[in-house]
C-alpha cells in the first residue's frame, strides 16, 4: 500500500513540474494580452522549446516583449526557470525567435546540481555587450539578457511574463565575464508594497541577499569549475545602481538592433 502511495506521490510530483514549465500564459498588459507560449517538442529532452506567439504569429521574448509597462511603469520579467526546480532553461538567443530551451553542454542537457531558490530569469530588452569593459571591475558583458532573480513568495512558470519592482543588484564575475544579476520581486507579491530597496529586503528578508550571493559563488563548482565572484566588494547595490545598470544594458540592446552594434551569432 505504502509503495502505491509513493507511487502516486511521485506521479503527481511531476505532473506539478511539467504544469509549471508547460503552462501557457495571458499576461495584463494591455499590449501583451494576446500573447501566449506553445510548447514545441517534450519536457526534459533536446527538442523541447517554448516559443512566444502573438495572434498566433511567433515572437521573439527578448526583442519583443517591452522592457517597461507604460501605464504602470514596472519592468516586465520573462521567467525562465521557475523557483524549487532544477532544469537550466533560458532564452536561445542565438536560435530563431528565441524560444526558451533546457541548455546544452558537451551534448547533454544541463541541470543545476540542486533547485534553484528564486524564480530565475531575464529581462527583455536589454544585453550585456561582450565588446564592453566595464571601467571599474574591467571585464566585459556576457552577451546574454539581464538576469534577475525574483524573490517572490510563488513560483511562476516558465514563460511567463511579470511585472517586478526592481530592488538592487549584485555583480557577478563569471569566467571573468560580467553578469549582473537584478534582486526584484513580484508587483503582486504580497511583500512587494514593503520592498523598495535593497536594505528593506535585508531589514524584511534577512538572509535572502546573502542566500543568492552564495548560491550563486557556489553553483558550479560540482562540474569542478572555480567559485564566481562579486564586485563591488561583494555588495548589493541599491536599486538606484540597478536602473542604472538596466537603462546601459538596454541601451546596448538598442545598438544592437540598430545594427550599431555587430551581432556576431545572436539572432534579432
Amino acid at each position: 500500500m505504502n509503495a502505491i502511495v509513493l507511487l502516486v506521490l511521485t506521479m503527481l510530483t511531476v505532473s506539478a513540474f511539467n504544469n509549471i514549465i508547460t503552462k501557457s500564459n495571458f499576461w495584463r498588459n494591455h499590449k501583451l494580452r494576446a500573447i501566449s507560449t506553445k510548447v514545441i517538442g517534450e519536457v526534459s529532452t533536446t527538442s523541447y522549446r517554448l516559443l512566444f506567439t502573438n495572434d498566433d504569429k511567433t515572437i521573439s521574448p527578448w526583442h519583443d516583449i517591452p522592457l517597461i509597462d507604460k501605464s504602470t511603469g514596472l519592468y516586465n520579467f520573462i521567467t525562465e526557470i521557475p523557483k524549487y526546480t532544477k532544469a537550466k532553461l533560458e532564452v536561445s538567443t542565438k536560435e530563431e525567435s528565441n524560444p526558451i530551451a533546457q541548455d546544452i553542454k558537451k551534448g547533454k542537457l544541463r541541470d543545476y546540481h540542486g533547485p534553484i531558490f528564486w524564480n530565475y530569469g531575464c529581462l527583455p530588452q536589454t544585453w550585456e555587450d561582450p565588446n564592453v569593459v566595464h571601467p571599474e571591475l574591467k571585464v566585459n558583458g556576457d552577451n546574454d539578457p539581464v538576469d534577475v532573480v525574483e524573490i517572490g513568495a510563488k513560483a511562476l512558470p516558465s514563460g511567463s511574463v511579470s511585472q517586478i519592482k526592481v530592488l538592487g543588484v549584485l555583480a557577478m564575475i563569471d569566467d571573468g565575464e560580467l553578469d549582473w544579476k537584478v534582486i526584484a520581486i513580484n508587483s503582486e507579491d504580497p511583500l512587494a508594497s514593503q520592498l523598495n530597496d535593497i536594505s528593506d529586503v535585508e531589514t524584511k528578508l534577512p538572509g535572502v541577499v546573502s542566500g543568492i550571493r552564495e548560491w550563486f559563488r557556489w553553483y558550479k563548482t560540482p562540474d569542478d569549475k572555480p567559485l564566481n565572484a562579486f564586485g563591488f566588494n561583494e555588495v548589493a547595490l541599491p536599486k538606484a545602481k540597478a536602473i542604472e545598470v538596466i537603462n546601459e544594458t538596454h541601451e546596448y540592446w538598442l545598438n544592437l538592433k540598430s545594427g550599431k552594434t555587430d551581432k556576431g551569432k545572436l539572432w534579432i
